[in-house]
């Protein structure tokens, strides 16, 4: 297992680029892919799709309940890139969680985020097949999405470079997307455009009809069921840490500047949104962004806004098909998955890995003729964002023991997380908060409810991989491990 090799170990001795090992994964990704990935993994198609339904939920506190999510997930990311940086061979939170909390939580964890991955890459093949009938509307489904597939694969496979600079490209649509509907909306509140609601633009329709939480208490929490999912992909930085360049240097830029991320993207999207048009006039049912456009009178609006989202869609497909693979690599050479996905292609790609995770994604074209597809969305992503939180909560714990065994790491470290200890409880509570938001509505009851079945199938795995010498032996060299922390501690 990489992670228990020892902590002097270099970086290129950790990712398999040492003098006596077999060359491993590439540092191709630049800190503009870094950087661009983490704004891609920051902004969700739930921001573009989902407002309007979080709006019609909780108004314009909405806006309020992006900015407390957005301030936890920050203390989830500062957690993760102190611990990934105290150790040059953890190659994602997946290893660091197996190295601080058992070999059980690493593969709970790394599993965990395939699964996660997979069920979004599904929702997504789905969603980009819809998208491509807007053009096309007479097209058989299954053609767009198994397209989709072969393109992902196609651009993943060469090598981590070619990821990279796809997902370059997809996230700065998305970023000029954005930026496009908030200087549309700014100019529309300065001139007081007034829309066919005969309400003019103005910052006062964030008040004035109802005040700002005018759905109530219960309202406020409904948005915090589908807001939850617009940020899922956040942590995608941190399984890039075995292929940047300088992740020393760009892991902690690309993680300070999501504050600024969530500020400009989504408060200053939804600002716009909620000043434009009234909260009862948007519709659910509808991208808010469509309807922005539209009312500025740009006539290609739909068609733009369909074409940001089919990238949006295809950008989180193509980082589900990059992390998926990585994770199974690792879990492969943790033996947590079988030996053949550990296998690199001549370019350093975990080419088996990624046709494993492609495989799964073919669901998605079964689904698209399932007759319950619409019902069924809500429950997916719900089931994400659950899985997802379990991945946060185990980043949040790996940091606890973290703090708690390696002290001297913390205290020798450059990127030390804000609020330490403290903070991560107040993290953990707040996930509390979430589940207990998910209860409230019945859709998202049933997908609770549905949830903890994926990880009894994982336990049930997890007690016939560990049967294995090989597992037997990391359990004992972990014991090992903390005895001899514990006893340096005194």
């Amino acid at each position: 297992m990489a992670v228990l090799q020892g902590q002097g170990n270099t970086g290129d001795d950790a990712y398999g680029g040492g003098p006596h090992k077999e060359p491993g994964l590439r540092r191709q990704l630049a800190n503009r892919h870094i950087q661009l990935i983490a704004i891609g993994g920051a902004i969700g198609t739930g921001l573009f799709m989902g407002s309007g339904k979080t709006i019609s939920l909780a108004g314009p506190s909405v806006i309020l309940v992006y900015m407390i999510i957005g301030f936890f997930l920050f203390f989830v990311m500062r957690a993760m890139g102190e611990v990934l940086l105290s150790n040059s061979s953890y190659k994602s939170f997946s290893d660091f969680a197996g190295d601080l909390l058992g070999p059980w939580a690493g593969f709970f964890t790394g599993w965990t985020y395939w699964f996660c991955w997979v069920v979004t890459g599904i929702a997504d093949v789905v969603a980009i097949a819809g998208y491509v009938r807007f053009w096309w509307p007479g097209i058989d489904l299954w053609i767009p999405a198994l397209i989709c597939i072969a393109v992902l694969l196609v651009l993943n496979l060469p090598t981590v470079r070619a990821f990279g600079e796809t997902e370059f490209w997809f996230a700065l649509i998305k970023v000029i997307a954005i930026g496009a509907l908030i200087v549309t909306g700014l100019v529309m509140v300065i001139t007081g455009f007034t829309g066919d609601g005969g309400t003019p633009a103005s910052l006062a329709n964030l008040w004035n009809d109802g005040g700002f939480f005018p759905t109530g208490p219960m309202g406020f929490v409904a948005g915090f069921q589908i807001a939850v999912f617009a940020f899922v992909g956040i942590e995608l930085v941190g399984t890039t840490a075995a292929e940047a360049k300088d992740p020393e240097r760009t892991l902690p830029r690309a993680v300070n500047s999501i504050p600024v991320r969530i500020l400009l993207f989504y408060v200053g999207a939804l600002l716009v949104i909620c000043a434009v048009t009234p909260w009862r006039q948007v519709s659910p049912d509808e991208s808010p962004f469509v309807a922005m456009f539209t009312l500025a009178g740009l006539g290609i609006a739909a068609s733009v806004v369909n074409f940001v989202v089919l990238t949006s869609a295809t950008s989180s497909a193509n980082s589900g098909i990059y992390s998926t693979s990585r994770m199974v690599y690792g879990l492969a050479g943790d033996g947590d998955a079988p030996a053949l996905f550990a296998r690199l292609s001549r370019r350093r790609v975990p080419a088996n890995a990624l046709l494993f995770s492609c495989a799964f994604l073919l669901i998605g074209v079964v689904l698209l003729y399932a007759q319950s597809i619409v019902e069924a969305f809500t429950v997916v992503t719900t089931i994400s964002s659950l899985c997802f939180m379990f991945v946060w909560t185990m980043i949040m714990a790996s940091y606890l023991v973290y703090r708690k065994r390696r002290p001297h790491l913390h205290a020798a470290s450059t990127f030390k997380m804000p609020g330490g200890i403290p903070m991560v409880w107040a993290v953990l509570a707040f996930f509390v908060f979430i589940v207990w938001a998910l209860t409230q509505e019945s859709d998202t009851l049933q997908a609770l409810l549905l949830t903890p079945i994926w990880f009894v199938v994982l336990a049930l795995a997890y007690l016939v991989v560990r049967r294995t010498p090989h597992h037997a032996a990391l359990r004992e060299q972990h014991r090992q491990k903390v005895l001899a922390e514990t006893d340096a501690l005194g």
